[in-house]
């Protein structure tokens, strides 16, 4: 068994001291946040773990192995960097840290130590997306065109972080690795209405070598809650819509087909079959909690590791470079972004 010391116990941490409790090769040592009143209602959840105020005291324990991050966000590096020199495995929630440098700092600590160093993309742990990839990679939808996602809803509004910053990092993550490959240019364009130089929505859109295309919207402040993946291929084209309860991914032949004749070139629309494929579900928490804990004990390279953390960042950082130009694209190569 694994031993578990989580960081931060508020909207998120909670889910994932539910987690790691549930997992029969995690030993959840202590739980550890600010709030007397958070550690107090988890205590008489979860009696089997200690609470306690003190990060020391947690990475001061020899019996914890590994600890998961779920702090502020502006926290994130401060308290990844202590645990890893600690010589702690590292669960940490997206996005890695506010900065390039810092991740990259913890990314040196990590390999040096011989630790594990993961990010919390939830997504891509995901059946729905494993699906999608499986679909692209088959040759099923042919040559992938462009995606866009949305990811919006009437919800929390934070004071820390805009909208693109809270959101993004499922949907960059997710387009990515569908793709296979980094954007060389991002542009994003938002805009505050509720507090002053903190964007409620945008829209950020990534162009990558290929020609393909990828557009996200985000928001806190719509009327309704949207978490859904286009796909348009050149043979078929797909939906997941993560919330449906049960019928996420929709695959439709629909498409263009390009026709010669002694005229010569024609183009026509094809309207084929619509297809509902079976997908095995998991919750993707519980899937991405258990592929730590296996990666802790094997030595094996978490697939979100703190690498990938990394280039999902640099896409952030551009993309808040082009909010806070009005839209301007920022061309990740000439800035050294995919610089690794």
């Amino acid at each position: 068994m694994v031993g578990i010391g989580v960081i931060g116990a508020g909207n998120w941490g909670k889910n994932l001291v539910r987690d790691f409790s549930q997992l029969p090769d995690s030993d959840l040592r202590w739980i550890c946040d600010a709030s007397s009143e958070a550690l107090g209602r988890l205590k008489r959840a979860f009696p089997a773990a200690r609470t306690t105020k003190s990060f020391d005291e947690v990475l001061g324990d020899p019996k914890v192995q590994a600890v998961a991050v779920a702090v502020p966000v502006v926290k994130h590096f401060e308290v990844a960097k202590a645990a890893l020199e600690a010589g702690k495995h590292v669960f940490v929630e997206k996005p890695i840290t506010l900065h390039s440098s810092e991740a990259e700092e913890l990314i040196e600590i990590a390999e040096d130590k011989n630790l594990r160093l993961m990010v919390g993309h939830l997504l891509r742990y995901h059946p729905a997306v494993e699906k999608l990839q499986a679909l692209i990679r088959s040759g099923e939808l042919g040559e992938v065109y462009y995606i866009y996602a949305q990811r919006v809803n009437l919800g929390q509004v934070r004071k820390d972080e805009n909208a693109m910053w809270s959101f993004a990092p499922h949907d960059i993550s997710v387009i990515l690795h569908l793709l296979d490959s980094d954007p060389v240019q991002v542009s994003a364009m938002g805009q505050a209405y509720l507090q002053d130089s903190i964007e409620d929505v945008s829209f950020l859109t990534m162009r990558f070598p290929s020609g393909q295309m990828a557009n996200i919207q985000l928001s806190w402040l719509d009327p309704h809650k949207v978490r859904k993946f286009t796909i348009v291929g050149s043979q078929k084209m797909v939906t997941f819509d993560d919330m449906e309860p049960t019928e996420k991914i929709r695959i439709y032949d629909k498409g263009i087909s390009r026709n010669y004749d002694s005229y010569g070139e024609w183009i026509s629309l094809r309207f084929g079959d619509i297809h509902i494929p079976r997908v095995d579900m998991g919750e993707p928490l519980k899937r991405e909690c258990q592929h730590f804990l296996d990666c802790v004990r094997s030595g094996d390279r978490p697939k979100t590791d703190g690498r990938e953390g990394l280039r999902v960042l640099r896409v952030l950082e551009a993309a808040q470079s082009s909010l806070d130009q009005g839209g301007v694209p920022v061309d990740l190569k000439s800035k050294g972004v995919l610089q690794s």
